[in-house]
């Protein structure tokens, strides 16, 4: 007969609960708390053994037999037919590393050494703590059998542990209030005689006129109110731990995975980076999440890499590096770079991690950045914004401006490529009309010394030849960038669109390029004539700026081509755009699947052109108009399981931080950093308020988060007291919310 699959059954046999056999099968531990009971109930199983031992000594036989006398002794003994052996039944139940296999797994056979052995094991820590166990198997606790005080004192205290947590989540009420809102916690003075403690405070006296307990406990408290400093960065910190392990299920739960990352300074020039990540939901929702922003010593490319791959091995466990499938960043010079920059040294970690400029996001700096290394040109632009700050310090100077020139010059940043733009145009187009206000303010006696010595050298820059070949060249330049610019701000923009402005872009620098040695020839684009220097010095003068210029130009050509490039990971991108599928129907793009499939090693190359064969040909995919319009009609009509190749590959394009994989673009949580990133703030308050800010929705979308965040902070070692329901009788301490 066949053994049963039940683990009391052996060859028909049907074991006892409490056999030594049975233990063994079904140890004790996995079973449940009524088996456990019943076993003990039972107490251990004593069948007949025939254990027997010779031995000769002094030329005499001598033969033992195992007594059963033992068990009236010893009430912790068992023993087993089918191992002919006796065990110790408190060590089987509760069987430990420590304990002495022969008591709990082959048994013990020795007849002549059974005495000592017994006293020996009787002696041993494991199996007096493992006596204790089963004797307190299922019994009250000893303090509970005390007496009734006991009993009302855990019940008050339970009742305090309540009134404790609908406190303290009160208090989080507060402070996620506030951080959703961007307002600031603390208050200038917030004494009891002040007048304007903060909005915080504020709040919780608001809450506190409606709510008896609370308003109590304002009034009690002595220790611990719970609107220090202190304890809000506990909050804080304990609301990051809860919605950053949500992000982290959420990340797990996704297929793919790509990281947006941007580094710039706060007022106090500290140099910070934050990390987004983007993902499709559980939901197949497109979500771009927050992470975290990362103090960092420098902005070098070694130190941000480090940063980024530090964070990642956080959130992407060993053996999941094919998950990240793109990275994308915001303008940053060190991001740039085949073999030395930022994404360079993420891709050499994770694979399938290609580069992608975010086209949602704003042209940050691109072009400067790429020129920023030739010091005369670096030197132009920083004159370029003097003008701007020159008026914009002083409403006197700009009323003469709108007398003067009737234009006003646009405000000073310097993050943002647009501005450069709209200043090189406003400054060459009223050149002549800005020489004479800067004329005027020098004339008019009612400025003062420092106005008068600034708008002569502002005069001087205009009639500075090198300046104004400068401004030529840009403002030849600019129209073309800000053309670039707007284009890639459309919706509708895909793989072939963003080859084909590159391209044009650059034939159209490429044209400037070759207009150079005109443009140091034209008259219209020098200074007011002054006296000619020496026609070898002129000459010298000239080559040099010809020299510039072509730099500049191949600079700014050589920059757009890299950020830009049609790469493998963009040519994916036309397998599943939508206008281009009656063409693939009649000619597959074999090619363009052959680079995604080398791009993506993942995808099953040969069951995925079936199914886009299949999707070409079916009028009902041809009206999708992007790569989200197609995933959504997939997964709406279940089509996911015949789809599997294509929702995969559709699921890495939409992951991609570029609007090739959507119709529709999200809005840039990087856009919504901007503000955090120029404040300054410790650092543990940076990350939590930030997300609280940034991620209201999601904290609003975790049905339990307040409590979530009581468990933490109930996890903390100075406040179990307070927050703790007690259960067990050693849990006696009767702390309450003071």
């Amino acid at each position: 007969m066949a053994t049963s699959t039940d683990t009391n059954i052996v060859v028909g046999v049907q074991l006892a609960p409490n056999s030594v056999k049975s233990l063994q099968r079904y140890p004790f531990e996995r079973r449940t708390l009524a088996e456990k009971l019943h076993v003990k109930k039972l107490g251990p199983d004593k069948p007949e053994v025939q254990i027997m031992q010779q031995a000769r000594e002094k030329e005499k036989t001598y033969k033992r037999t195992f007594s059963r006398g033992w068990f009236d002794r010893k009430a912790w003994l068992t023993s087993c037919g089918y191992a002919n052996a006796i065990f110790c039944f408190p060590c089987l139940l509760f069987k430990t590393s420590a304990c002495d296999s022969s008591w709990t797994q082959t048994g013990v056979t020795d007849l002549k050494h059974m005495s000592e052995r017994i006293r020996k094991h009787e002696r041993a820590r494991v199996h007096m703590d493992n006596a204790v166990k089963l004797a307190m198997l299922g019994r009250i606790c000893i303090a509970t059998q005390l007496d009734d005080g006991h009993r009302i004192a855990v019940r008050k205290h339970n009742e305090e542990v309540d009134r404790n947590r609908h406190i303290l989540s009160k208090i989080i009420d507060a402070v996620k209030f506030c951080g959703a809102f961007e307002l600031a916690l603390r208050g200038h003075d917030e004494s009891d005689t002040s007048e304007n403690p903060g909005i915080f405070l504020g709040l919780i006296d608001l809450m506190a006129s409606i709510d008896r307990d609370l308003e109590v406990h304002l009034e009690n408290a002595t220790v611990f109110k719970g609107t220090s400093k202190t304890v809000q960065n506990e909050l804080l910190d304990c609301m990051l731990s809860v919605l950053r392990d949500r992000i982290r299920e959420e990340v797990k739960q996704s297929d793919y995975i790509a990281i947006q990352a941007d580094e710039t300074t706060d007022i106090c020039a500290q140099c910070q980076l934050v990390l987004v990540l983007r993902y499709i939901d559980s939901h197949n929702n497109i979500q771009e999440r927050f992470f975290e922003f990362i103090a960092l010593p420098n902005a070098t490319a070694d130190t941000i890499a480090a940063a980024l791959l530090e964070r990642l091995s956080t959130i992407l466990p060993a053996g999941q590096e094919r998950k990240l499938i793109a990275q994308a960043y915001d303008g940053a010079a060190v991001m740039r770079g085949a073999t030395g920059g930022v994404q360079r040294k993420v891709q050499d970690v994770y694979g399938s991690a290609y580069y992608v400029h975010c086209y949602a996001h704003q042209l940050n700096l691109i072009m400067q950045q790429a020129t920023s290394h030739i010091p005369k040109i670096s030197q132009f632009f920083s004159d370029i914004g003097g003008f701007s700050t020159f008026f914009h310090k002083s409403f006197k100077r700009t009323a003469v401006l709108d007398e003067v020139v009737a234009h006003r010059l646009p405000g000073a940043s310097t993050t943002r490529w647009n501005f450069h733009s709209r200043a090189v145009n406003t400054v060459y187009e009223h050149k002549d009309e800005l020489v004479k206000c800067f004329q005027t303010i020098r004339d008019r006696g009612d400025f003062d010394a420092i106005s008068k010595r600034e708008a002569g050298g502002c005069m001087r820059m205009l009639e500075d030849e090198v300046f104004c070949f400068f401004l030529a060249l840009f403002h030849k330049i600019m129209p073309h960038v800000d053309m670039l610019f707007n284009q890639l701000q459309r919706r509708n923009i895909d793989s072939v669109f963003i080859a084909g402005i590159t391209q044009s872009f650059t034939h159209r620098i490429q044209a400037i390029r070759d207009s150079v040695p005109s443009l140091v020839e034209d008259e219209d684009y020098k200074g007011p004539v002054q006296e000619p220097p020496p026609k070898k010095r002129m000459a010298m003068g000239e080559e040099l700026q010809q020299h510039l210029a072509i730099e500049v130009c191949d600079t700014i050509m050589s920059h757009a081509k890299e950020r830009f490039s049609f790469t493998k990971h963009l040519i994916s991108a036309t397998l599943l755009q939508g206008d281009l599928f009656p063409q693939h129907s009649r000619k597959f793009p074999d090619s363009a699947l052959e680079t995604t499939v080398d791009a993506y090693p993942m995808l099953e190359k040969a069951r995925l052109k079936t199914e886009l064969s299949l999707i070409y040909e079916n009028e009902d995919f041809k009206g999708c108009s992007g790569a989200l319009a197609l995933f959504q009609v997939i997964m709406e009509n279940n089509l996911q399981d015949t789809f599997t190749e294509t929702v995969s590959l559709l699921k890495i394009l939409i992951t991609t931080p570029m609007t090739t994989a959507e119709s529709e673009r999200c809005f840039s949580t990087l856009k919504r950093v901007k503000t955090f990133l120029r404040n300054t703030m410790g650092q543990d308050r940076l990350n939590a308020l930030a997300m609280l800010s940034i991620e209201k929705k999601l904290t609003q979308d975790i049905p339990d988060f307040t409590t979530r965040v009581i468990e933490r902070v109930a996890t903390q070692k100075d406040r179990q007291a307070k927050f703790l329901a007690q259960k067990r009788a050693n849990d006696c301490s009767i702390s309450s919310f003071e």
